[in-house]
């Protein structure tokens, strides 16, 4: 299932089954679970851990140091779960010892080409990252996030889950859960109550949602205030989930 024209090093871990193209290169101290196929002209720097059933395609540069200009060879880390597509052209790399010293992206996300994860990033389960989007270092991003085309989210930043960037979005601020956001700098426009509607989000859950949203958005209130006028709403998973994205926020809520 190696290429003879492949480069694997000897210490690298790799299971019967994962497939590797020709041209590729798997660095030292990589482990790549069974049933990952890697395409012609990859490289996978380690120390890096990838799991079961990826796709990563050509040209992606996973593991690679990162671009932190602190970053002093230190034996950092990246950790990639299962069912994860990346694309052509890709870069992720590992974190720094400023933080915790990896990299994390979960399960079945998928990564479009031209996507850069920086390092120190955690990166959840089943989002979508379309070409060209840009995490910059110790970014957050929970699960079922889309981010747009070119889009680009500051370092240090949190997406929250289910929540999404317009195409060209420059996001310097904390996304809410279910909050859409678009522009330069980034701006709030609503909530994705349509793809709530898909993933059989009930009309009450919705109504709820949509009340949350123009309470903290749309009456002019403090988050202070607003996050008190919440309390008052029926109790429900969603908005629980959306207030804990509030009252975490460290870099303030794009609004």
């Amino acid at each position: 299932m190696i290429h003879p024209q492949a480069i694997v090093d000897k210490s690298a871990q790799i299971a019967e089954d994962v497939e590797i193209g020709p041209w590729s290169y798997i660095g030292p101290n990589v482990t790549i679970d069974s049933g990952t196929v890697i395409s012609p002209h990859v490289v996978i720097n380690g120390p890096t851990t990838i799991g079961k059933d990826n796709r990563i395609f050509q040209f992606a540069s996973v593991g690679e140091d990162c671009q932190d200009k602190k970053y002093n060879g230190e034996p950092t880390r990246l950790e990639i779960g299962d069912n994860n597509v990346i694309r052509e052209s890709c870069t992720i790399h590992r974190g720094t010892i400023q933080d915790e010293s990896v990299t994390k992206i979960g399960n079945g996300n998928l990564l479009m080409a031209y996507v850069h994860v920086a390092h120190d990033c955690v990166v959840g389960d089943d989002n979508i990252f379309a070409n060209n989007a840009t995490l910059a270092g110790h970014v957050k991003v929970a699960h079922g996030a889309i981010l747009g085309g070119f889009s680009g989210i500051h370092q240090f930043c949190q997406v929250g889950a289910y929540s999404m960037a317009s195409m060209g979005s420059m996001v310097v601020k904390d996304m809410p859960a279910f909050v859409m956001v678009s522009g330069d700098t980034a701006r709030a426009h609503g909530m994705n109550f349509e793809g709530m509607k898909r993933r059989g989000y009930s009309k009450e859950t919705i109504a709820i949602l949509r009340k949350a949203y123009k309470t903290v958005y749309r009456q002019g209130l403090t988050l202070k205030t607003a996050l008190e006028q919440l309390e008052l709403l029926e109790e429900n998973e969603e908005l629980q989930l959306f207030v804990d994205t509030l009252k975490s926020s460290s870099r303030g809520i794009v609004r």
